[in-house]
């Protein structure tokens, strides 16, 4: 029995630049990040034109998902009804779907083919992002970090997320 999720589909956020990777001590960036209503996935390299593309052979980070339902949460509890969802710098903010659950598994989603290989960590630059707490809010749900086995385009929208064997 095959397991899968309706899910939806709900950002596709790409950045050519790092705002805090390699920033310890020094500030932020303010890099834009882009949301887009398609992303190229290309397997084994990572999304065309986002920051982390071609950074290093089997990189685990080639795309990283976030849990729409944890965004919400996050404006609720801190009181912060503007806060964008592209403050957390994922690329994929996805609805229906428990993110832990894929770590390790492989799956697909809309005919493209991810490993989920660790939970996407929150770290200390969350609480300048969003707001002082975010950090150990978000520890356990901070989104995953797959590879791209299979490449191709990855729209907005609803489909289905099915593990595979």
């Amino acid at each position: 029995m095959t397991m899968s999720w309706d899910v939806d589909v709900r950002h596709l956020f790409v950045s050519a630049e790092h705002n805090y990777r390699g920033r310890h001590g020094k500030g932020s960036l303010s890099h834009p990040i882009e949301d887009r209503e398609v992303i190229e996935c290309v397997a084994r390299r990572g999304i065309r034109g986002d920051r982390y593309f071609d950074h290093k052979e089997d990189f685990k980070g080639q795309v990283t998902f976030f849990e729409d339902e944890v965004y919400g949460a996050m404006k609720e509890k801190f009181g912060l009804p503007a806060l964008e969802p592209s403050a957390f710098r994922r690329n994929v903010i996805i609805r229906g779907v428990p993110l832990n659950e894929l770590i390790g598994r492989r799956f697909t989603l809309q005919g493209l083919e991810f490993e989920g290989v660790e939970e996407a960590k929150p770290c200390y630059w969350m609480d300048e992002a969003c707001a002082d707490g975010a950090e150990e809010f978000l520890k356990g749900k901070g989104g995953l970090r797959a590879r791209i086995r299979t490449g191709g385009k990855l729209r907005h929208g609803q489909g289905s997320l099915e593990l595979l064997p």
